[in-house]
């Protein structure tokens, strides 16, 4: 059976994917004001990473304690849709937090709102994720994920932008000397978003139960050989892919939270200017997304060729103009339109498969990495720029080899595979404590590690997939099962 996308339900679903992505690509221009306001460490700054990211794992352990309380998984006592809704609220509450924590420029309040918004995302992810996979096609389950993906790296773009100019006061400010009271009125209104798209969830024709034992067999080109464990757990897909998750959140998010610090201390950047180089490595998420979705597409092989040399520059043109709109000098980005052919190559290559695109970019980023550590200027900045080219795709990847062939407990791995976005707080802390150690340059060396073990997971994933007859290349070549 060759199941459609629903997409009205799927374009309803990416609306908090959207919500992810500004919020998690906000918190780096957090990072270097709060550090400067507060007179932090590089360490110390990145609690604003940790505390974010720790609370996925928190939520993600409250979701599975009170589901073995219940006896039953929690989604399918209340829903998926009304998990969702719960969660957008949960987040409201988190931002609203920034109101008192600014009038008293407290950094352990502010911390406290940024994990609540966590909390909240926490519960959403656990349902969102496996419902972009199912919702169509299971042959291009990771490819509707990478478009959600690409989704929330619109929010990543803009999200640094705008919150730049809440805390600087203007996109062309001559001053650096940042507000803290200005995060108020930006998160007051994100609070008031997450509650009205709470109130379109509960009332939206997203579906509220999955029937998860057929979504496993449609997977399968062999049911015979599918694995039937008491427990999530005891898929090693599964458990590998939590380490998996730990590490890619880690390296994307490093890079990222420490690229301020990389630009102020190697380029002379100051803090009020580094929000565009954010932006592009959030946008290099974009852009990699973007182009690796268009298979979600049922298009000829000759309209996806054409559209994927196409695409990426779409993107990549979304990045200028909006960073034009801002007023901030685009011209020393332009010669990123040729790093970008790197991402079209391997999207080429990977043919959809979420195994082999894995390794593929895995590799590529350890490249990037050791490029940006071994030069200097604008090339150095560019390198590790691309890591997010690299990084653009290995979420959905990792998420969908993880949870495959697991049926019943689909719920579960999801749960266990968000818990481990934690990567993205400890990954950032070591880099920074690595950073006060040696440099700041140097210490990209952390990512390296990361992407090397996610080349492993590659390769082992796809071995452990086929033996129990899941096979992406079989479901690709049939159209699905």
């Amino acid at each position: 059976m060759n199941q459609k996308t629903n997409w009205p339900q799927f374009g309803t679903l990416i609306s908090v994917f959207f919500f992810w992505g500004f919020v998690a690509a906000s918190n780096d221009i957090l990072i270097p004001v709060f550090q400067e306001k507060f007179h932090l460490s590089a360490a110390q700054s990145q609690l604003v990473s940790v505390a974010f990211y720790v609370a996925y794992t928190i939520g993600s352990i409250i979701y599975v304690a009170i589901s073995s309380a219940l006896g039953s998984d929690l989604l399918n006592k209340i829903g998926y849709k009304n998990g969702i809704a719960l969660g957008l609220i949960i987040s409201a509450i988190g931002t609203w937090l920034f109101y008192p924590a600014a009038n008293t420029a407290s950094f352990a309040l502010m911390l406290t709102g940024l994990f609540i918004v966590g909390l909240g995302f926490s519960l959403q992810q656990i349902a969102a994720n496996p419902l972009a996979i199912v919702i169509g096609d299971p042959a291009k389950g990771s490819q509707r994920l990478i478009m959600a993906g690409g989704i929330n790296n619109f929010g990543t773009t803009i999200g640094p932008l705008l919150v730049s100019i809440a805390i600087f006061g203007s996109v062309d400010a001559a001053h650096t000397d940042a507000s803290i009271e200005s995060v108020k009125t930006p998160y007051l209104i994100l609070g008031l978003a997450f509650l009205l798209v709470a109130v379109f969830f509960k009332f939206s024709s997203i579906p509220n139960k999955i029937d998860l034992e057929n979504k496993a067999a449609e997977q399968s080109v062999n049911d015979s050989k599918l694995l039937h464990r008491t427990s999530a757990i005891k898929y090693p897909q599964l458990w590998l892919g939590m380490i998996a998750i730990f590490l890619y959140v880690g390296v994307e998010v490093s890079t990222a939270s420490n690229l301020p610090k990389y630009l102020k201390q190697d380029l002379h950047i100051s803090t009020d200017k580094v929000a565009p180089f954010v932006s592009l490595y959030w946008a290099s998420l974009m852009i990699g997304r973007w182009t690796a979705s268009i298979g979600a597409f049922n298009l000829s092989k000759r309209a996806l060729q054409v559209l994927s040399f196409i695409v990426p520059y779409i993107a990549f043109a979304v990045f200028l103009i909006v960073n034009k709109i801002f007023r901030h000098d685009v011209r020393p980005f332009y010669d990123y339109a040729f790093i970008i052919v790197a991402l079209i190559i391997g999207d080429l290559l990977s043919k959809g498969n979420p195994a082999r695109m894995l390794l593929l970019f895995a590799l590529f980023g350890i490249t990037a990495l050791c490029i940006g550590m071994l030069t200097s200027g604008m090339v150095s900045v560019f390198a590790f720029v691309s890591v997010g080219l690299f990084c653009s795709t290995l979420w959905p990847c990792i998420f969908t080899l993880s949870i495959a062939g697991l049926g019943k407990h689909t719920n579960t791995g999801s749960s266990l595979l968000i818990m481990m976005i934690m990567g993205g707080g400890f990954v950032s802390y070591f880099q920074g404590f690595l950073a006060d150690k040696i440099n700041i340059h140097y210490s990209y060396v952390v990512g390296v590690a990361c992407f090397a073990y996610l080349a492993f997971y590659a390769i082992r994933a796809k071995g452990l997939l086929k033996s129990q007859g899941i096979d992406y290349d079989a479901l690709q070549s049939s159209g699905g099962h």
